[in-house]
């Protein structure tokens, strides 16, 4: 346990470095400089290690005790730091917030508080540890699990307060230097109070940033451009003596099943469902509380996604295969896109790939982060003790999943055939063009900037674009989930696939249409996909629409879009 401590406190003193703490640095340093007390870089720090301490080992109590949203507390927190960062804009403001603290601090007896010292970095510390959403490694995530499964003890309060010291210390250094080397540099003294506003307003912006989750894109854009960054910073949490140590805490038990295949590839507790918007296909909210003594297939998805559609078949085989031995299949529903959370479409979508089992919808993200997903489609194994045992990310392995849930339900004692499904697997081989967003927050395949600005905008149409790229001409409005369709607008994308999918919305017309054109002429019947009828797709609800179908010959083409219609919303392109 001794050594678990150590790692642990060595994980949080890592953190100073990971892009996950970058968009708070500048509230920590805003506030800290903004008072010459020097007990409120103190303030400030154990604000942030007491209230992350506390919410990362109760939130998802209160959650469940008081029907808290999670996103409450996280708008608190905005308006608090928000309002810190106008007190220094607004220097009056902070005279009246000091002359009330004090009236209330002599109206009970107690001394005069003054407005830069240890009180309101304390505030600003509580505030940020709510906000605060670290990159998680396999000690936090283990942390998180726990919490979010009510199997909190004395060891795992013990870790947790040994991650949140070593974030302590880079985070003091931090802000006590900062406010040091303000307060020495006589050349800034003159300026003080310039400086005090500008940091005032570092501090808004980052609330507002927070606000709209744009720290974490940041975050993910960061990691994403410098992946060995990451590496870096969790590498040793990810070594044999950690992970063996992180077992114990969990209490990981050894399996009793005979894996003589090697198909259980995981052994950690079960995270409950929680934040679930709405149930459907079943009378009652579920829990996995409720569901021990069964095998529970959890399964991530979202109905516009070509991966999770090509998975949905065998996931539904398999629970009408097996659902009278004790087999249940939970799929909980994630949306990518905002048209996506609501529950007619979902439930459209359940009728459609006939889904028999119980769907969560999970608008929020708050079972996806309890689970620390990352994938559409992402499947969960658990056994009937209530722990995973085996994950599989993507598509494939169909037939390994399958011996599994067969493998788990004999430990459970019950009786299965060793017979597996034998539909073929739709997994498309091979190099594809990329996933392919238009709208301008996740746009980078634009030919040939990468990328275009948000607005409305009219576009010259690039006639030959290089290979998995697109362009866009006549004029559009470019939103940041999709854009819409002006007058005149025409698209053309360079593909290597053999089916090319795209989502679309109908938005303000009642079913538009598109003209399809391959290699400059009209899509024929041997070429169209299962939604064009006569070269042209009639946009009838906001979904998934198969273009083109090359019949299992995958090669480069030219897609072009004619859009008869001003108003229809383009969202994203995938291929198989």
């Amino acid at each position: 346990m001794f050594l678990l401590l150590i790692f642990s406190f060595f994980a949080g003193l890592s953190t100073i470095l990971a892009p996950c703490i970058w968009p708070v640095l500048p509230i920590v340093l805003s506030s800290s400089i903004a008072g010459r007390d020097h007990r409120r870089p103190l303030g400030i720090t154990l604000g942030v290690m007491l209230s992350f301490a506390f919410f990362t080992l109760s939130l998802s109590l209160l959650v469940k005790a008081f029907h808290l949203d999670p996103n409450l507390l996280r708008l608190i927190a905005v308006v608090v730091i928000a309002f810190l960062g106008l007190m220094l804009v607004v220097p009056k403001l902070g005279v009246w917030v000091d002359l009330a603290i004090s009236r209330m601090s002599n109206a009970f007896g107690g001394k005069t508080v003054q407005g830069n010292g240890f009180l309101p970095g304390f505030l600003t510390g509580l505030a940020l540890g709510i906000v605060w959403s670290p990159c998680a490694g396999p000690i936090l995530a283990t942390i998180a699990a726990l919490s979010a499964t009510g199997q909190v003890n004395l060891d795992v309060i013990l870790v947790t307060l040994s991650y949140v010291t070593g974030v302590g210390v880079p985070l003091f250094a931090f802000a006590y230097g900062g406010q040091r080397f303000v307060g020495k540099a006589r050349s800034l003294s003159k300026y003080t109070g310039k400086i005090q506003q500008g940091f005032g307003v570092i501090m808004i912006l980052a609330a507002l940033a927070i606000l709209t989750n744009y720290d974490q894109k940041f975050q993910v854009a960061i990691l994403d451009r410098f992946p060995a960054l990451g590496t870096a910073i969790n590498g040793f949490e990810n070594s044999d003596a950690v992970i063996k140590r992180l077992n114990l805490l969990k209490g990981t038990k050894q399996s009793t099943a005979i894996d003589e295949n090697g198909l259980l590839n995981a052994n950690t507790p079960a995270p409950e469902f929680v934040g679930v918007t709405k149930w459907l296909n079943t009378d009652h909210p579920l829990s996995l509380k409720d569901l021990k003594g069964k095998v529970v297939l959890v399964d991530f998805w979202t109905y516009t996604c070509i991966n999770c559609i090509r998975t949905l078949p065998h996931v539904t085989s398999w629970y009408d295969k097996y659902k009278d031995q004790g087999f249940v299949v939970i799929g909980v529903h994630t949306p990518e896109f905002q048209f996506e959370h609501e529950t007619a479409n979902v439930l459209h979508a359940i009728d459609m790939y006939k889904i028999h089992y119980p769907v969560a919808q999970d608008n929020d993200y708050a079972t996806w982060n309890s689970y620390s997903n990352q994938y559409w489609p992402a499947e969960y194994l658990i056994d009937a003790t209530g722990t995973i045992r085996r994950t599989h990310f993507g598509e494939g392995e169909y037939p390994e999943m399958e011996q599994a849930i067969q493998l788990l339900l004999k430990e459970a004692g019950k009786k299965v055939t060793n017979s597996l499904d034998t539909m073929p697997d739709q997994t498309p081989g091979g190099t594809l063009s990329p996933e392919t967003y238009v709208g301008a927050n996740r746009m980078q395949y634009y030919y040939s900037s990468g990328t275009l600005g948000a607005g409305k905008q009219t576009l010259t149409l690039a006639e030959d674009v290089g290979i998995n790229s697109f362009s866009l001409g006549g004029d559009w409005d470019i939103q940041g989930e999709y854009a819409v369709t002006g007058k005149n607008a025409v698209l053309n994308y360079h593909f290597y696939a053999n089916k090319v999918y795209l989502v679309l919305r109908p938005g303000s017309n009642k079913n538009p249409t598109v003209k399809i054109l391959l290699d400059g002429k009209p899509v024929d019947s041997l070429h169209a996909g299962s939604d064009v009828t006569n070269g042209v797709v009639t946009i009838d609800s906001d979904r998934l629409y198969n273009l083109i179908d090359l019949r299992g010959t995958p090669g480069n083409h030219i897609l072009r879009l004619e859009f008869e219609n001003s108003g229809t919303e383009v969202f994203a392109f995938t291929f198989g």
